[in-house]
Formats: C-alpha cells, structure tokens, sequence
C-alpha cells in the first residue's frame, strides 16, 4: 500500500483546509485509516480516524468540532476537512493506514504511512 497525502499549505488563523490522501492497493476499503501529525520538536500525535465504512470517526479532543474526516472507498481516498485553524495546528499531517487492528489512536497500530504534508497557521 503506497499513500500519497496532499492539499497543505499556508493559511491564516481562523481558515480552512483539506487535505487527501489517496492510497494505491487493494486493502484501502477494509483498513481503518487515519490523521497524525507533527510539530516540530514534538511526538507524532493521532489527530483523527475512520473506519472501514465510514461510519464511525474517532477524534482526539483538540481537534472535535473543527476537523471532519471523510472517505471515499471508490476512490480509495480519505480526506480531512480543517475548519477554524488555529497557529497550534501547525505541523506535518500524515495520512496511514490499518488493517490488523489496535487502537486507533496509537500510531503502532498503523501498517502504512504517507510522506507529510506540511500545514502552516499563522497569527
């Protein structure tokens, strides 16, 4: 499975981003897939999760309410839609992908990762 994440960038505090991640391989539609990201001098911190439907979504505190997690089995692509940024949401967002199970919020349960995306908020 490769992962290729997109859509970061530059934006002011308050604005919005998307970011996708399209996957190559045929495990997309039965792995939980998910968002972490990394400050810099800080440890990869899980940001957000779905299941293989996509029925259910999983968010870590900081980011409920601002952020959306979608995906597109068709597409194999997951997307995550960031409202109200703020400057403490910089970092490099990478997308990863889990088909054995664990906790989705641990970044050892992820098989697969993509190469980053840098996502800068400025004051």
């Amino acid at each position: 499975v490769q992962l290729q994440a997109s859509g970061g960038g530059l934006v002011q505090a308050g604005g919005s981003l998307r970011l996708s991640c399209a996957a190559s391989g045929r495990t997309f539609s039965s792995s939980v897939m998910g968002w972490f990201r990394q400050a810099p001098g800080r440890e990869r911190q899980f940001v957000t999760a779905i299941n293989w439907r996509g029925s259910s979504t999983f968010n870590a505190d900081s980011v409920k309410g601002r952020f959306t997690i979608a995906r597109d089995n068709a597409k194999n692509t997951v997307y995550l839609q960031m409202n109200s940024l703020k400057p403490e949401d910089t970092a490099v967002y990478y997308c990863a992908s889990a088909s054995r199970g664990g906790s989705y919020s641990d970044a050892s349960s992820y098989d697969y990762w993509g190469q980053g995306t840098l996502v800068t908020v400025s004051s």
